[in-house]
């Protein structure tokens, strides 16, 4: 499902009607990564972008089409002081998404620990866990609206590992509303790093929406900046973008697809 287009870059872009779309297609892509490599390591991330994705892994699961028996998977990023119990937690939320539901051995299923204070030591605990695992084979990504990814915002150095970020005061507001009060509300998170993102064999990351037009664009047709850190995907030899047509819609009006 989905086309693949020629590009003026060296990224396949497969270019979907809508998001249902792009999420069949994108599951194809981790489906075939399975069936070839059952013990791949998966790269995983969070947020509205891949929610649908997961429910289309499920399903293949529950159809016995493929299988996670074998499989380890690496998460992106987790808020700092949650445990994975609490219900805003990355780890709660995958598992209420993908691992609850599939044949994942859990204790394979790797999420920075939100709840270790000692910031390097939990940095330190998740870089010796990938590299334990012999790095990640597919690493999927959404697309923040300022072409961040993981929690990689605009300025991050591309040489980047796991590390401890401050989160700015729109997140830190914008997440206001799933907690009691503000001090309740997370100010930092652990996150992979660009570098991180870089060593993967192979990337995915899958964009959906008018409002990711212009990241899209700026991130694979645009110079490579740290002002936009997707932008640093253009020199990954292996990058598979799955966007739909609202995501790529300024990318047609400049002429470049």
């Amino acid at each position: 499902m989905g086309r693949w287009l020629e590009r003026k870059t060296d990224v396949n872009v497969v270019v979907t009607e809508n998001y249902e779309e792009m999420s069949v297609a994108a599951a194809n892509v981790i489906a075939e990564q399975l069936k070839a490599k059952p013990d791949s390591v998966l790269g995983l991330a969070t947020g509205t972008t891949p929610i649908g994705l997961y429910a289309e892994l499920v399903r293949a699961c529950d159809a016995g089409e493929i299988s996670f028996a074998n499989a380890q998977s690496f998460n992106l990023d987790e808020y700092r002081g949650l445990p994975g119990t609490h219900d805003q937690s990355y780890r709660y939320f995958m598992q209420d998404n993908l691992f609850d539901h599939v044949d994942i051995d859990v204790e394979k299923t790797h999420v920075p620990d939100g709840s270790m204070e000692d910031a390097q030591a939990a940095c330190d605990a998740y870089e010796q866990a990938i590299a334990q695992a012999g790095g990640v084979d597919l690493q999927l990504l959404g697309l923040g609206h300022n072409g961040h990814i993981g929690f990689n915002e605009p300025g991050s150095a591309f040489e980047s590992l796991t590390h401890c970020v401050a989160l700015k005061e729109d997140t830190i507001k914008a997440n206001a509303r799933f907690f009691e009060t503000m001090d309740d509300v997370p100010k930092y998170a652990y996150t992979m790093g660009i570098k991180n993102i870089m060593s993967a064999k192979k990337v995915l990351l899958l964009a959906s929406g008018k409002n990711k037009a212009k990241a899209v664009y700026e991130s694979f047709f645009g110079p490579i900046v740290p002002g936009v850190p997707a932008s640093v995907l253009q020199l990954h030899n292996d990058v598979i973008v799955i966007a739909d047509e609202e995501a790529l819609s300024l990318c047609r009006e400049k002429g470049v697809i």
